[in-house]
């Protein structure tokens, strides 16, 4: 049979899942038979190949065998994709047995959704390494390694090293204390830095130490058990940082960096688009959520925007589920394609009868070895825990949380990875604001979404077996279109429909992404520089007078507005407005423009004019008497004209033109100067008769 496209082989891994082949077709919806295979990776290899022979898409249940699979496909050139999806370990093996009918035909239905590749960025390493360490074991590391690499040697401290009878590398001394980049593409900065004296004896001698002496580098292998070089260390592609008390960790990061020589394809986590950003506007600072939030400090202010490093960022995601406005987005895989997997999953659930849905989401690494263990080990799953594979459980928001509860799942756990405790702070605040929401609405006091942190299997598969009795959520259908707030505020309408207490107005802590502004009019001099703050376009001006116009819905609480107005007068109120009347353009502010006095042409605000009267006006010498007040009230082009005609004290008043002088005037002019010439002008004999 397919789905969606896409052939569907299923094998009971040698019965050790309990599948009705008809059931399985009508939780799936679908009038075809399937066969469920008992063996589809030995003896059932001639039914996959006869599926090859189909040159389409194939959807097969299992993953364990995947890399099986993929050459067989490639020896029979089936160039159509090929999809796994595991549902032993997330469905079969469990105490729930045949019950986990309709979650196997929800993880099948959620496999063959089609997913948008995200984008990538390339890289280049050449090999150059920095091994950074402390005495005899760091030397040994870096002279392995320098085999594969180009390697430096950095001593941080250096008593016990013996000199080497062979220079093979480099060695220095220094203490590191700035380091910038990735893979590829390091800068840092080193403070004692000294190279090693040729004929070091008994131990390594150093001279010309300076401060401050940079390099750059592709790859750096700290080892000094000390802190480390760069935030989030994990996350940062090309920086090695192990304990040099654990020898099989050291090990495995000399394997792991020898590898790291060429080009390689880095995803594109996040994309952003700076035009609905609310960081800044005119320097003056707004939204700074994504700046706070990341680990691995690879945004930084651009100006009014925020600039992303995409090859130092991690994946974590906390940047895009922070963000008010969808201006930072994830995109691995991006939001349309991620909510539509869980729309998918959920629908295919509750097509197949399935009851009482709860979400489980769980990173790909640690959290599919969790579930392993508890369906090796334990009971495995329950029959309503649906688990949710994401690449960090950290890139959802209140946009995705709701979808999912607005397409039926009564509850969400996140399962916490142990080593990315530390990047929560902008999930929780993700959960609290869904589950304020909800409990506004009258979905009981019992939270719909929360963190299981939880290193234990066992602990964890007792939690999820535990009963929780929750009014139940309708399940809805929408179109998941539109940016992130339009995907929120279409959900959240959808769970307040068929709420117990159905709200208008629901109250949320100062921070949330909703909300109104107030405007204290007595202050307000319709300046408008609210509006040209406002990156979203919550606030609006009319071309036909004065005025500050208002969409709740589109509003974001950045406080730009706030930051931006001359006067203080405005406010925030944070709040979510599930009213229609949230979508409709209010007036906060209006007043009649003012006319010039002299021409009768709008040209400003009266509050505005009569303020400016009232500071200036016989309190300034250049606005001591009524004319010179009269030009407060007049347009720019009628105050200009003004003053040029006004009398002669007048500062702005030019003197008297001058007459137009012609070439008659120049020629006369010179007669006249030299006949004055002539009759100064003494002879000789007059000289000369004068001087006897």
């Amino acid at each position: 049979m397919k789905i969606n496209s896409k052939n569907l082989l299923v094998c009971n891994c040698e019965n050790t899942m309990d599948i009705d082949g008809a059931k399985l077709c009508k939780a799936l919806g679908s009038n075809e038979k399937i066969e469920v295979h008992t063996n589809l990776c030995r003896t059932g290899i001639p039914s996959f190949n006869q599926a090859l022979e189909i040159d389409e898409p194939l959807l097969i249940a299992c993953t364990q065998e995947a890399p099986l699979f993929r050459e067989l496909a490639e020896e029979a050139s089936h160039e159509a994709a090929l999809r796994f999806v595991n549902i032993r370990e997330r469905a079969g093996w469990s105490s729930a047995k045949s019950k986990a009918t309709a979650k196997i035909a929800a993880l099948l239905k959620e496999a063959a959704f089609d997913r948008k590749p995200a984008g990538s960025t390339a890289i280049q390493s050449d090999g150059v390494c920095l091994v950074y360490g402390k005495g005899e074991e760091a030397l040994e590391v870096a002279s392995s390694l320098a085999s594969r690499l180009s390697v430096t040697l950095l001593l941080k401290e250096s008593d016990d090293v013996v000199p080497p009878s062979v220079s093979a590398l480099p060695i220095y001394r220094g203490e590191i204390v700035g380091v910038k980049g990735h893979l590829g593409d390091f800068e840092i900065v080193v403070n004692k830095y000294a190279p090693v004296v040729p004929s070091s004896k008994t131990s390594l001698q150093f001279q010309m130490e300076r401060d401050g002496a940079s390099s750059q580098c592709s790859l750096i292998f700290d080892m000094t058990g000390d802190l480390p070089l760069v935030a989030s260390p994990e996350r940062r592609d090309g920086y090695f940082q192990v304990d040099p008390a654990k020898p099989g960790a050291v090990a495995q990061a000399m394997f792991d960096i020898s590898d790291l020589v060429g080009e390689f394809e880095k995803p594109i986590y996040v994309t952003y688009n700076d035009a609905i950003c609310a960081h800044s506007r005119s320097s003056q600072t707004g939204c700074s959520l994504c700046l706070d939030i990341c680990p691995a400090s690879a945004i930084e202010p651009d100006g009014d925007k925020v600039r992303i490093d995409p090859v130092i960022c991690g994946g974590c995601g906390s940047c895009s589920a922070v963000c008010p406005t969808g201006a930072v987005s994830y995109d691995y895989p991006d939001r349309v394609n991620l909510i539509g997997r869980v729309q998918s999953l959920l629908q295919g659930y509750n097509a197949a009868k399935g009851k009482n849905p709860v979400l489980f989401i769980h990173d790909e690494s640690y959290g599919s070895q969790a579930i392993a263990m508890m369906s090796r080990f334990g009971r495995g799953l329950p029959a309503n825990v649906i688990p949710f594979g994401v690449n960090e459980i950290t890139q959802i928001g209140h946009d995705f949380l709701s979808s999912a509860l607005a397409f039926g799942a009564q509850k969400i756990y996140f399962l916490v990875n142990q080593e990315r405790r530390n990047e929560l702070d902008g999930l929780i605040d993700q959960v609290d604001l869904t589950n304020a929401i909800l409990t506004a609405m009258g979905y009981g006091d019992e939270a719909r979404v929360s963190l299981i942190d939880e290193h234990n299997p066992d602990r964890v598969e007792d939690l999820l077996y535990e009963t929780i009795d929750l009014a139940k959520l309708a399940p809805q259908n929408f179109e998941v279109a539109g940016g992130k707030r339009d995907i929120a505020r279409t959900a959240i309408v959808k769970l307040n429909e068929n709420a117990p207490q159905t709200q208008e107005q629901i109250p949320l802590p100062a921070g949330a992404p909703y909300g109104r502004i107030s405007i204290n009019t007595d202050g307000c001099t319709l300046c408008l520089a609210c509006i040209g703050a406002c990156p979203v376009d919550a606030l609006a001006g009319n071309p036909d007078q004065p005025e500050v116009r208002f969409t709740e819905a589109a509003c974001v609480q950045c406080g730009l507005c706030r930051t931006t107005c001359p006067e203080n007068v405005i406010t925030l109120s944070p709040g979510l407005n599930l009213s229609k009347d949230a979508m409709m353009v209010e007036t906060l502010h209006s007043e009649e423009p003012f006319e010039c006095i002299r021409c009768g042409k709008d040209f400003g605000t009266k509050s505005t004019v009569e303020h400016i009267l009232s500071v200036l006006g016989g309190k300034h010498t250049m606005f001591a008497d009524d004319a010179s007040q009269n030009l407060i009230k007049m347009c720019d082009d009628c105050r200009v004209i003004e003053q040029m005609e006004n009398p002669a004290d007048e500062p702005m008043r030019g003197g008297p033109r001058p007459k137009i002088r012609t070439t008659e005037d120049y020629i006369a002019a010179e007669a006249d100067l030299g006949a004055e010439n002539d009759a100064d002008r003494l002879s000789a004999e007059d000289f000369l008769s004068d001087k006897e």
